[in-house]
């Protein structure tokens, strides 16, 4: 049995078809027995009286039959029982039971019988008042002070509360701006009325101004006297709730505490007794009902809450300490104390189930037997020990899964079979495309279940432009060990190839314990559904040879499907037609053991090279070669791939601007629209001034945009699929040049598509340039110091054109080639990065660094070089900024100078230092003299930097390192000036400084 449930004490159900509510309930001690002990009434809708004194049931009693005092039949619905003491002339408790128009005080009295059926319990009715108006509730209380007795105010249910004191009616008031009645109760510390009013508010009125407040017998005279004269009845404060409340509540199990708690529809209220708020619970579930009731705690109080789904929970203050699930959702809950229990939950549903049970766990009288006393032996104690560490350590090293393995058996399993043969008739929408025919293959589906379900739901998906005849349907119910079989067809539905023949089937269902659960399978259509066998061609744009390490193969018995119009007999060349048009020709060899595939389109190439080497793998496979190898020699096909990114990004810029155009023309449209519809309207008539003309021609421009974009979008996403076949190609490229593994090919594959379609907010390129830029600051890096330790949070958005893409793209494929290695998990063992000096950029673009990798202690003092030409002061000439970047191009290599900056002000100055520092700086760097002398003329300055590069590469290489290890030692030395202007005595000092640095 579960901790958190209800432990049933005592149960009934009272009578059939009854109704109850939360005033129906209360518990006391009603028959003045002197014990202590109480006793449950319970009234119902359909006057039935109910008293109960509960016992747990002996094994001998089926029912609780004895547990029952009384239970009588009245005239009237009972809307609440309250115990008290509502006799003048006595001290004992009596019950009261409010009707509809009538307020009846009974006592309760037991009679020893002389027989076994032993006490005999009597009803009778000591007095009664007949009420002039319908009544809603009642509360009861000392009013005014009295000790000794009880007194009881009704509410109506026109907002009337009429005081009686015991057999007398005393006064009623009504009360202002009253609606619908709410919640009624009596605060003894104040003596105060408490309500809520329909205006959501809590509002309290003091005994004494309710008292001396003007008589009237309707509303209407209320309202008369509190205009015309007499005390008018005002709230002593109100708290606004903003909802309704379901019930009020003043704790008096203690004169010091002050709270009034309040059970709203969405919170519960907790407020002293000046109405302001000493905290509130904001509830996530719609109560039922409520208690509060003393805590254990000093200065706290804890609260019973009942909700409707049939949960009891309990609250100290704001804290939930408990939770209890009940057999029914609760109406009414009191605490009692009954002779073998005390502080029993007592429970009233709705429906009449009367329950009484308490929390926790059931007291176990289980003592464990004593053990005897046995010496420990600690030589095994330590080999297990060491047996237990073995254990944790080879998990540790396998980073084994703790988790417990899935278990292999699904309940429903999910295969696809695609036909070997195409259809005889074909299913395709599209007959014949450029005059040959669209041919359609069938698809099997088989679902087997192991267990019995109701209605799986079965999905298939294929990439654009592939169609299927049926992409949804329901399934029947499948019984245990049940196989269904379901079968579609799958065709081209486009003008073009598509970039992907693989499909996906997913079946959705729900396991027998109410789990959502999917089963997925995953199928290829043949080549032959997008192509046909053709006359191979000689001559061809683009061409790729793929070389193998084992002799040429027949293509005949490779592609046994495409030799209908092969002209070939020796089987070196094979032809595919795409449908959509384009051919693709593979040539094989007769004397290497190289393969070309060639084609007028680049894109086009893809699938026939995934088919020739997938084909290749499976042919050695079966003649049992383990040792085959494709690859590629390279170069890889940049430049026409970017040719594919380029179209691509041109198509998604014209529909931006397709988008502005058409945001542009509605406007204008709509407020064409309004100005017509101002003339219009205007009872005057006025001439239109061809607003309908001008109307006319926005409409035609509106329509002709938007007949324009959706072709572009058409454009756009034939071009996408393109990019997509494109890409594909390239990483299969890159994968057969570097030999890459399965998880290398996987993290390439997800890097440059991320995406399986484009959409306005989220593009290829933008996607693509982000996951690029992270490779190459992380695991591509140029060297560990250089990785990045945390991800880039910016926003992505459209770039302005593709270089910077096609960059990276290109310095990927290069750092590839150099031997850089894919891999996620490198990210967690990056080493902290070496702050430089000068700050070092993420991704160093240069081509030029590209030859040569440096080393580690080259890479700081580099980094520091090519940095420090971004800082220079922008107050340079246009001819000094023009020479700087000349220079620096044949300074990125060596690396060795520009490690001061040279700020001037005037240029005659500059020619007067320049031919002194040449003289000075000749004998120590060859280069500099080069780049000197070209400010004096373009020619003579490209002359001597080419003849200062051949003659001083390698004095230049060996001062590069050491000026880096000395840049690396003193790093003071590496600081740079940002000053704007230098004098002239500061500037005769530079040439000393780059001299002794170098």
């Amino acid at each position: 049995m579960s901790l958190f449930k209800a432990r049933d004490w005592w149960a009934a159900v009272l009578g059939e078809g009854e109704e109850f509510d939360q005033g129906c309930l209360c518990v006391g001690d009603v028959d003045n027995s002197g014990s202590g002990h109480d006793k449950i009434v319970v009234g119902s809708y359909m006057g039935m009286l109910r008293v109960f004194s509960p016992h747990p049931a002996k094994p001998g009693e089926p029912s609780p039959a004895h547990s029952q005092l009384l239970e009588v039949q009245l005239r009237d619905p009972v809307i609440q029982v309250e115990v008290g003491k509502f006799v003048s002339c006595s001290d004992l408790l009596h019950l009261a039971v409010l009707h509809p128009r009538k307020l009846s005080v009974y006592s309760v009295s037991g009679t020893a019988g002389n027989v076994e059926h032993g006490v005999q319990y009597q009803l009778k009715r000591v007095y009664e008042h007949n009420l002039q108006r319908t009544a809603c509730n009642m509360t009861y209380g000392t009013f005014g002070g009295v000790t000794d007795h009880h007194s009881l105010c009704i509410q109506s249910m026109d907002g009337m509360l009429m005081f009686f004191e015991q057999e007398s009616y005393s006064f009623g008031r009504f009360l202002p701006g009253f609606l619908l009645p709410g919640p009624l109760c009596y605060c003894s510390r104040t003596d105060t009325f408490l309500t809520v009013s329909s205006a959501r508010q809590v509002e309290s009125y003091k005994y004494e101004t309710l008292a001396v407040a003007t008589d009237a017998e309707t509303r209407q005279d209320a309202e008369q006297h509190s205009k015309a004269a007499g005390k008018r009845l005002t709230a002593d404060w109100t708290l606004v709730l903003g909802e309704q409340a379901l019930d009020l509540s003043v704790p008096s199990f203690s004169p010091s505490s002050s709270s009034i708690f309040v059970c709203g529809e969405r919170n519960l209220y907790c407020l002293k007794d000046n109405g302001h708020i000493r905290f509130m619970k904001k509830l996530e579930y719609n109560p039922s009902c409520f208690l509060p009731y003393s805590s254990v705690s000093e200065g706290t109080t804890n609260t019973l809450v009942g909700n409707h789904n049939n949960m009891l929970l309990v609250y100290q203050d704001v804290t939930l300490k408990w939770a209890a699930q009940l057999s029914c959702s609760p109406v009414a809950v009191r605490l009692a104390n009954f002779p073998d229990l005390k502080g029993v939950v007592v429970t009233l549903s709705n429906e009449g189930h009367l329950q009484c049970s308490y929390m926790g766990t059931d007291p176990s009288f289980f003592s464990t037997p004593k053990v005897d006393a046995r010496e420990q032996d600690y030589s095994q104690i330590d080999s297990e020990m060491k047996s237990l560490q073995r254990v944790i350590r080879q998990a540790t090293r396998t980073q084994a899964d703790i988790l417990p393995v899935a278990e292999t058996d699904e309940d429903l399993t999910v295969t696809a079979t695609v036909s070997t043969n195409m259809d005889s008739t074909s299913q395709a929408l599209i007959p014949d495309i450029d005059g040959l025919p669209v041919p359609s293959v069938t698809v099997k589906i088989k679902v087997k279940s192991r267990c019995a379900l109701q209605g799986p739901k079965l999905t298939v998906c294929v990439q654009p432009p592939l169609a299927v005849t049926q992409d949804q349907l329901v399934l029947e119910p499948l019984g245990v060990g049940s196989t269904t079989v379901v079968a579609f067809s799958a065709f081209l539905n486009g003008q073009y190839p598509p970039a992907d023949l693989t499909g996906d089937v997913a079946v959705s269902y729900s396991s027998p314990t109410g789990i959502p659960r999917v089963a997925q399978c995953k199928f290829s259509l043949p080549l032959r559904l997008v192509c046909c066998p053709s006359a191979p061609s000689k001559n061809a744009k683009y061409k790729i040879t793929v070389d193998t390490n084992k002799p040429p193969v027949n293509l005949s018995e490779v592609f046994p499907d495409f030799l209908e119009k092969s002209e070939d007999k020796e089987g070196n060349a094979l032809a595919f037609h795409f449908l959509s048009g384009p051919r693709v020709t593979v040539l094989a060899s007769k004397t290497s053991q190289r393969y070309r595939i060639q084609s007028e389109s680049f894109e086009d190439i893809w699938l026939v090279a995934k088919e020739l080497v997938q084909r290749f793998d499976r042919h050695f496979a079966k003649q049992g070669v383990k040792d085959f190898r494709n690859s590629f020699a390279g170069p890889i096909p940049l430049a026409e791939y970017f040719e594919t990114v380029d179209h691509h990004f041109e198509l998604r810029v014209s529909a931006e601007k397709y988008q502005d155009l058409l945001s542009e023309r509605a406007v204008q449209f709509r407020a064409i629209q309004r100005r017509l519809l101002t003339r219009f309207k205007d009872k005057t008539p006025a001439p239109l001034q061809n607003l309908d003309t001008l109307m006319e021609g926005t409409y035609r421009q509106v329509i002709a945009l938007a007949d324009a974009a959706e072709e572009n979008r058409a454009c756009l996403n034939q071009a996408f699929v393109s990019l997509r076949s494109a890409t594909h190609l390239l990483i299969l490229l890159v994968s057969l040049w570097q030999g890459l593994n399965t998880e290398q090919n996987a993290i390439l594959e997800a890097t440059l598509l991320p995406l399986l379609q484009d959409t306005p907010q989220l593009g290829w390129e933008e996607s693509v340039d982000a996951a690029v830029s992270h490779l190459l600051r992380t695991c591509l890096s140029r060297s560990p110091k250089d990785q990045a330790l945390s991800l880039s949070t910016s926003q992505l958005s459209m770039p302005k054109d593709t270089v910077r893409l096609k960059k990276h793209i290109t310095l990927l494929c290069d750092r590839l080639g150099k031997g850089g290695r894919l891999s996620l998990a490198s990210e967690a063992n990056v080493p902290m990065p070496v702050m430089m000096p000068g700050g070092c950029e993420p991704i160093v673009e240069a081509v030029a660094d590209l030859e040569e990798p440096p080393l580690q202690q080259e890479s700081a003092a580099k980094f520091i070089k090519k940095k420090q030409p971004s800082k220079k002061v922008k107050t340079k000439t246009d001819k000094e900024s023009k020479d700087k970047k000349g220079s620096s191009e044949g300074a990125v290599k060596e690396t060795v100078e520009e490690t001061a900056e040279e700020p001037v002000k005037e240029v005659k100055k500059e020619k007067k230092e320049s031919s002194k520092e040449k003289k000075k700086e000749s004998t120590k760097e060859p280069k500099d003299p080069g780049k000197e002398s070209k400010k004096e003329s373009s020619k003579e300055s490209k002359e001597k930097k080419e003849s200062s590069k051949e003659s001083g590469k390698e004095s230049n290489k060996e001062s590069s390192k050491e000026t880096s290890k000395e840049s690396l030692k003193e790093p003071g030395k590496e600081k740079v000036s940002r000053k704007s202007s230098v004098k002239v005595k500061e500037k005769k000092k530079e040439p000393d400084a780059a001299a002794g640095e170098g």
